[in-house]
């Protein structure tokens, strides 16, 4: 494994952090009063969509697992309607999922769907850039030794963290403290989004790590 490849996913990776660390600061310079606990709904928004840009136009750059067959201008466009209607039964999926596990269903429906929409730019987002709307192509990837770049290891390590980080994130709410970030769903948002920057950290040290008993099989 070329050692070049994991330099170039590390700094494409660390380009994603820096995208969601400006979220949090940049805003502050123009809107009096913002932050991120404060105004997290609209932190939320911020993030989701910034993310979002950031994370589509390093994918046309970098182009990691682009098909080298070159396709018509009608499949491009119906690949993007694909994406865009797959990034929307995510969100509405991710929605469902959290209040089965005990998200108001009525009241926080706001709160709860911007969650859902974070939590999509994170996972669901990054196999769109990377295998597009593609079923076969997610299933093969998360499943084991499915991988077939540094860059599916790298989606497989980003997406599991993020789904753990939402999920210890909701550990402190039912607790008595009475804290600002226990208010649903901060400790949640800023759970998932702790884990995202942490896998994105994570990913190519592993890489690194195991690069000798790293193989990938053909396509």
């Amino acid at each position: 494994m070329k050692e070049a490849a994991i330099r170039r996913l590390l700094a494409a990776n660390l380009l994603c952090v820096l995208s969601v660390v400006l979220t949090a600061v940049v805003p502050a310079f123009f809107w009096d009063g913002f932050t991120v606990l404060g105004t997290h709904l609209t932190w939320l928004c911020i993030c989701s969509g910034c993310v979002s840009t950031f994370n589509i136009l390093l994918h046309l750059v970098l182009k990691p697992n682009l098909s080298p067959k070159r396709s018509s201008f009608a499949h491009k466009i119906s690949r993007f309607l694909k994406c865009c209607i797959y990034f929307f039964m995510s969100c509405i999926l991710f929605h469902a999922i959290i209040v089965l596990y005990g998200a108001p269903l009525i009241e926080s429906v706001t709160e709860t769907f911007l969650f859902a929409v974070l939590l999509s730019t994170f996972t669901t987002l990054q196999c769109l850039c990377m295998l597009g709307p593609n079923i076969q192509a997610w299933i093969r990837v998360f499943s084991k030794n499915g991988a077939m770049s540094i860059w599916e290891n790298s989606l497989q390590i980003t997406t599991m963290c993020t789904i753990f980080g939402a999920w210890f994130g909701a550990f402190p709410i039912p607790l008595d403290w009475d804290r600002p970030w226990q208010v649903w769903p901060v400790s949640c948002s800023l759970g998932a989004t702790f884990g995202y920057t942490a896998g994105l950290i994570i990913a190519p040290l592993w890489i690194h790590w195991n690069r000798k008993q790293l193989t990938y099989k053909s396509r």
